[in-house]
């Protein structure tokens, strides 16, 4: 576990620049539909800052033209100039943090949107490579991030440089020589600026490596909650929790040093150039109305300067965890392993060879699925080592083997979850490659022993998102006896799941939630149906209900019955062995009985399991 935490942290690890341009033309492309609300954004934007800069202006014009003019009946009027200045400011600062802020959010509604849709359209070995918690990262608090840089980062920055370009316009038009002599001080801030920014980013760094580290943790407890509960390790956990939890703790301390240190020695900055100011006004003569203008309008100025640089430190944070979290958001989207069947109701572009082919004829004694050398392995170990297997039209064949011999690989091969390494797979004579994803799972449907309820209510779990009539809903309900299950629930197919059952049904018992997916099944009524142990876990009154309905569903179809039960497997049409991915033995209950062989000792287990 430790060495998987080690990896998943690392991932974590990488770190890019606060202002990397190639990310932020990627982020753009989701930004350009909105164009018009940032358009607006910068119209306001410049209003609100010109509103803004004119206020120490009008002081000064009113200071030198009213109030040593002695023309005191103007003053009225020159308030009432203000605090249209000071509204217009107002409602300039509303209007444009109103466009940039609905802009944001439109663009992570599409960027959301767009990192679901390609998630979704993902085969299932992207799910065995990525870990579900690092994906729900990526799909929750990396967007978070990046919706930041929009209220407090990069689009802020910009209303702060144009408005410190304004001030410096206004400054030397002022006083050139007072200018250079207050921007002395810029250098200092450069340097400070330049440290603050490297402690910060060590800072970030550990901060993300602990994060990870704690999340990670997080997650392998909570999904072992019942060992830990069970094998009384809550006390362990709960130490080695509070030592990764002190690291993330301690991570922030460089962070907030540094932006504490910021923020007081840019003040103290903005102080001295006030006091160069204040030193120049000393020799000058006080009486000077010119003189106290100028002194009164370039305080005002430092400190509109100074505020965005001391706010700097926080803002370079926002922008370092945005490019972070946009880099590992495009390193997700770049990954293109399309399941064509859920990328063609996406939208996502196929490859080739899930296009659809030509329909083929089918020859009536031809067999429904035929398999041929087929091989694969999910990493270096072979799985499949050369499966051949012939399944007529209309028959059951059950395939039995030991846990690891490669029963469900067989499954994932023909719905084309994974692709094989080698060798041919068909139905009804056409390569399974050949045919449209959609298509393929249409025609097989699977039933496995571990069954997904979704929030929303029975009628949503049973039908999916198809359109039923009620009157096949309620049929499929009564043959598989789910009718009996709600009627001990006192609900129905209307009930809302999200409001009495746990977490993916937790408090339904195993038999009621098979008995949902057989209902599924005979909703959609497939050419091809896979009993993946369906009834491993099913208790037996259970197993009584759904008996009927799934002899049934059988009827007219071909079907394959991956089981461990012998009363499921015994009446099969014909019996396929399977050991360390090859098949050893083939034909009926009694042949394979008779010869002694593998399926013999096998069939005393699951004698002793019935």
């Amino acid at each position: 576990m430790a060495v998987a935490r080690k990896a998943g942290i690392e991932a974590e690890a990488v770190l890019g620049k606060a202002y990397d341009l190639r990310l932020i033309k990627r982020i753009a492309k989701y930004v350009r539909p909105h164009r018009a609300m940032l358009a607006a954004w910068v119209v306001f934007m410049l209003l609100g800052i010109a509103f803004e800069l004119a206020q120490p202006l009008l002081f000064v014009y009113v200071l030198q033209h009213h109030i040593l003019d002695d023309k005191i009946a103007m003053l009225p009027w020159d308030a009432l100039a203000y605090m249209g200045l000071v509204l217009g400011q107002g409602v300039s600062g509303f209007c444009d943090q109103w466009f940039l802020q609905l802009a944001g959010q439109r663009t992570m509604h599409d960027l959301r949107i767009s990192i679901f849709d390609h998630v979704l359209a993902q085969r299932a070995a992207f799910f065995d490579r990525i870990p579900v918690g690092r994906l729900m990262t990526r799909m929750t608090n990396d967007i978070e991030s990046l919706n930041e840089m929009f209220a407090q980062g990069a689009i802020t920055l910009i209303a702060d440089v144009v408005k410190a370009i304004g001030i410096v316009v206004i400054m030397i038009s002022i006083d050139v020589r007072l200018s250079l002599l207050t921007y002395t001080t810029l250098p200092l801030v450069f340097i400070l600026v330049e440290v603050a920014r490297r402690a910060m980013r060590k800072s970030f760094r550990q901060i993300r490596v602990r994060l990870a580290a704690m999340n990670a943790f997080a997650q392998e407890h909570l999904f072992g909650i019942r060992v830990i509960h069970l094998l009384g390790r809550g006390k362990i956990a709960r130490r080695e929790y509070d030592e990764v939890n002190a690291g993330h703790r301690d991570a922030y301390l460089l962070q907030i040093q540094a932006d504490a240190a910021m923020y007081a020695l840019v003040e103290a900055i903005g102080y001295i150039a006030t006091g160069l100011v204040i030193w120049w006004a000393a020799g000058h003569r006080i009486e000077d109305a010119a003189t106290i203008a100028v002194v009164v309008v370039f305080i005002e100025y430092i400190n509109k300067f100074f505020i965005p640089i001391r706010d700097l430190s926080a803002k370079y944070a926002v922008m370092q965890g945005a490019m972070a979290a946009s880099e590992r958001i495009f390193q997700l989207l770049d990954t293109e392993e399309y399941d064509g069947a859920v990328a063609l109701v996406l939208g996502t572009t196929l490859k080739d060879h899930d296009a659809p082919g030509e329909p083929s004829k089918v020859a009536a004694d031809s067999p429904s699925i035929e398999m041929r050398n087929v091989q694969f392995s999910y990493g270096a170990e072979p799985v499949l080592r050369g499966i051949d297997l012939s399944v007529p039209r209309g028959a059951t064949v059950a395939v039995v083997g030991a846990t690891g011999s490669g029963k469900s690989t067989v499954i994932k091969l023909l719905t084309r979850l994974y692709e094989r390494d080698r060798g041919s797979i068909k139905l009804d004579g056409e390569d399974i490659r050949d045919l449209e994803l959609a298509d393929l799972r249409r025609r097989i449907t699977v039933v496995s022993q571990d069954v997904t309820l979704f929030a929303g209510t029975l009628r949503d779990n049973i039908t999916l998102g198809k359109v039923h009539s009620q009157a096949e809903l309620d049929a499929a309900v009564k043959r598989v006896g789910l009718d009996r299950a709600l009627a001990r629930r006192a609900g129905s197919v209307d009930s809302a799941l999200g409001e009495k059952v746990a977490e993916r049904g937790a408090n339904f018992s195993a038999g009621e939630r098979q008995l949902v997916a057989f209902a599924r099944a005979l909703l959609r009524d497939p050419e091809v149906l896979v009993l993946d142990e369906a009834t491993a876990h099913v208790d037996p009154e259970a197993e009584v209900l759904i008996e009927k309905g799934v002899h049934e569903l059988m009827k007219g179809r071909t079907t394959l019955v991956i089981a461990h039960r012998l009363s499921t497997i015994r009446n099969a049409d014909l019996i396929v062995v399977m050991d360390k991915g090859l098949i050893v033995e083939q034909g009926t209950h009694d042949e394979l009985v008779a010869k002694g062989g593998l399926y013999a000792a096998l069939e005393k287990t699951f004698r002793r399991q019935d």
